[in-house]
């Protein structure tokens, strides 16, 4: 592959959106002398209004960042060496290709990791790769931490992403519970500015309810807020449609004519009074009965629950209660409730009703289900390190770093220095890419051309906006979509189409008839207005009609119903949300690391021990150890402790500067792969019990936050 020679950088003002978390940010950026010398929120982007938080202020940093990689680098021991983009491409096909001839097509396995629906080349072109791979071994961060709201959506609407989001900007009662959009900018939620979002829904007379193991910073926003247990969501939602149908307020409206299952919700719920899950909840009866009967009662309501609703033991069950509630009081597919986007680019556009999406083959381990073509990260390692026809033996990651990101992360640790042969598709040299044999590093960021195909499908408005590159790529820089064109080409012989042609084509057959020029001539981007209504017409069930209680979670019923007289842990673990942070990709950034250590365990005072803030403890659990500095607070429960995610960069061999001076732990070195929501197959990374002492003294050590073994 050759490319033209370079543009200079363009001095000026260029407008785009930031691609580093959902809310899409509309960015206002000036080049001087060719180099950004200011970022600010674009205000007249109809989405974002001229928000902006810090990460996107730190776009600049990334694309100067000395330590990503920008040419093939091939390792030799514990030696990098360049390599051309046509050797290695070459040498990459034959590795995959031998591995499969010997010991069969599922002996290599795919990982994509969250960035790689941050970029459109990625989005639209992996998919001929993974294709043309042949591999059932396929894996992603999707059953990390948002699986349960695709199967809630499958089972009920027909489609993974037929997902309902709450309608923030019209809503009288917005319901959250385990989400923090305040950190995260909004998740399964594009709705940049929900500090001013949640504030006008106060401002206009609504309610804003936060429900939450941990004082979140999402709670000083809210109407108020009540601590709820970790993992008991489930429980707290069944007893909110308790009342809500024993009180005979039940209102699903035009819905009830498309919908099966209405009627089987009464004797579902009837066992969970808010008395009967008091306990195992912790939230008052008193307190349940207000809230379901506002909700119901409410003009424009929607329930909104996020990652800490999906990373627990009943995640599919949460994301099914959810939606059952926003469908019984009327608030499903309705203004200022509970909608379904219908972006310009439509990824259903041609999806056919009635299709299968889980349980077509299963793990050769565990025997865990796969969905949507997928299986659950947390078998990877045991796939890995397990003997027998059908190991994996070879290994693709593409913009993922699961060292970090996966439950019991330190058993991949170990299972990925055991493959024949490792690629990663990736900018840098992390945790998980030290074990590559071959670094394949796509263009990023500044660099690229991009459509947010995915957000648009999570957005509380139609927008649409094409983002322009500010610098160009070196020669000796390839683009995502190419790496994959000559991939696919050295696996297959097949050509693909460029992304612009994919998007060209998919905004044409759009609901709004868009072409890439159309968006490319509104570089603010282009407002197509709030969402509408879409069911029936958007229903992909095989009948055309919503499942209200679906087989799958009827069966799991019998699974919760044992939870509400199960015993607790005394000390559990659940995970934390920054928005200085994403992931495991945001810390070799100089100006987003500044501060004080944020990889600290937060504890109740009642549960620690004679520990004192600051001081070093020794977190256990059933996988792992780890030291940590203390941060006693009473902003989490009593019984729960709190360690933030995307930490751990202390392991040798990654090239990470700013990252490994802040290195903090990993909270998946932790976690436990056997710990899962049986019903999808989503880890389970809230609720590992621990055990917190003092850390043990050691002579001449530093005072700083201590580090897993390597």
């Amino acid at each position: 592959m050759t490319l033209s020679p370079p543009l200079p950088p363009r001095d000026g003002v260029h407008y785009r959106a930031c691609n580093l978390c959902e809310a899409i940010c509309g960015l206002r950026i000036t080049v001087q002398g060719g180099q950004v010398t200011d970022v600010r929120g674009d205000p007249d982007d109809p989405l974002s209004r001229g928000h902006i938080c810090p990460k996107g202020a730190a776009l600049p940093d990334l694309h100067a960042d000395p330590d990503r990689l920008k040419t093939p680098m091939r390792r030799d021991g514990d030696t990098w060496h360049p390599m051309s983009w046509d050797d290695a491409l070459d040498l990459v096909a034959r590795r995959l290709r031998g591995v499969q001839a010997t010991h069969g097509p599922d002996s290599v396995a795919t990982f994509q990791g969250n960035p790689s629906v941050h970029n459109s080349g990625t989005l639209l072109t992996a998919g001929a790769f993974l294709k043309a791979l042949g591999t059932r071994n396929r894996y992603s961060a999707t059953s990390t931490d948002q699986l349960p709201h695709h199967y809630a959506a499958a089972e009920m609407f027909g489609h993974p992403l037929l997902l309902p989001i709450p309608d923030v900007d019209r809503t009288d009662f917005l319901l959250m519970l385990g989400a923090n959009p305040l950190a995260s900018n909004g998740s399964i939620l594009t709705a940049p500015g929900m500090r001013e979002r949640l504030r006008a829904i106060r401002d206009r007379g609504g309610r804003v309810v936060l429900l939450d193991p941990r004082r979140t910073e999402s709670a000083a926003h809210a109407s108020e807020y009540h601590p709820i247990r970790p993992g008991s969501d489930a429980l707290f939602l069944m007893a909110l449609l308790h009342v809500i149908l024993s009180e005979g307020l039940a209102r699903p409206g035009r819905l009830a004519d498309v919908t099966d299952g209405l009627e089987d919700l009464h004797d579902v719920a009837a066992p969970y009074t808010p008395e009967a899950v008091q306990a195992a909840t912790g939230v008052p009866a008193a307190t349940t009965r207000e809230l379901a009967r506002a909700f119901a009662r409410a003009p424009r309501a929607a329930a909104y629950g996020r990652i800490g609703l999906s990373v627990q033991a009943f995640g599919g069950l949460c994301q099914w209660l959810l939606n059952t509630l926003n469908l019984v009081t009327g608030n499903l597919d309705h203004e200022g409730g509970a909608m379904v986007p219908r972006p310009a680019f439509d990824l259903l556009t041609g999806a056919r009703p009635g299709q299968t999406h889980h349980g077509r083959w299963h793990s050769r381990v565990r025997g865990l289900p796969e969905f949507d073509g997928e299986l659950p990260n947390a078998a990877l390692a045991e796939e890995i390190l397990t003997p027998g026809d059908g190991q994996i033996r070879a290994l693709v990651t593409i913009a993922g770093n699961p060292v970090l990101s996966t439950p019991g992360g330190q058993d991949l640790d170990r299972a990925l220095a055991d493959l024949d042969f490792m690629v990663s598709i990736d900018p840098y040299l992390n945790e998980t890419t030290r074990h590559a044999h071959v670094i394949l590093p796509p263009a990023t960021g500044l660099e690229v051309e991009h459509y947010d195909v995915i957000f648009h499908h999570f957005a509380v408005r139609a927008t649409a906006r094409l983002n322009q590159p500010v610098f160009p790529i070196s020669a000796d820089q390839r683009f995502d979509h190419q790496i994959f064109a000559g991939l696919t080409g050295h696996l297959s012989g097949k050509a693909l189409a460029t992304p612009a042609e994919r998007l060209d084509a998919g905004l044409r057959h759009g609901p709004h008839r868009l072409t890439l020029d159309d968006v490319r001539a509104h570089p603010h981007g282009l407002d197509l207005g709030p969402m509408q209504p879409v069911f029936p017409e958007r229903l992909l069930t095989a009948s055309g009609r919503i499942q209200a209680l679906p087989d799958p979670m009827r069966r799991d019923l019998t699974r919760l119903h044992a939870a509400l007289g199960a015993p607790v842990a005394p000390l559990i673990l659940i995970g934390r949300r920054q928005l200085r942070s994403n992931n495991s990709w945001m810390h070799n950034t100089p100006r987003l690391m500044r501060g004080p250590d944020r990889c600290t365990l937060q504890l109740n005072p009642a549960d620690a021990q004679g520990l004192t803030d600051g001081q070093l403890a020794q977190v256990t659990s059933r996988v792992g150890t780890v030291t940590v500095p203390v941060e006693i607070t009473a902003d989490v429960m009593p019984g729960v402790a709190s360690l933030p995610h995307g930490f751990g960069h202390a392991r040798r061999g990654a090239q990470l500067r700013v990252a490994q001076a802040h290195p903090g732990v990993s909270l998946n070195d932790l976690t436990d792969p056997l710990l899962l929501d049986e019903l999808t197959g989503n880890a389970a990374l809230n609720g590992t019990p621990i055990q917190v002492q003092p850390a043990p003294q050691v002579a001449g050590a530093a005072p700083t936050a201590g580090r897993a073994a390597d």
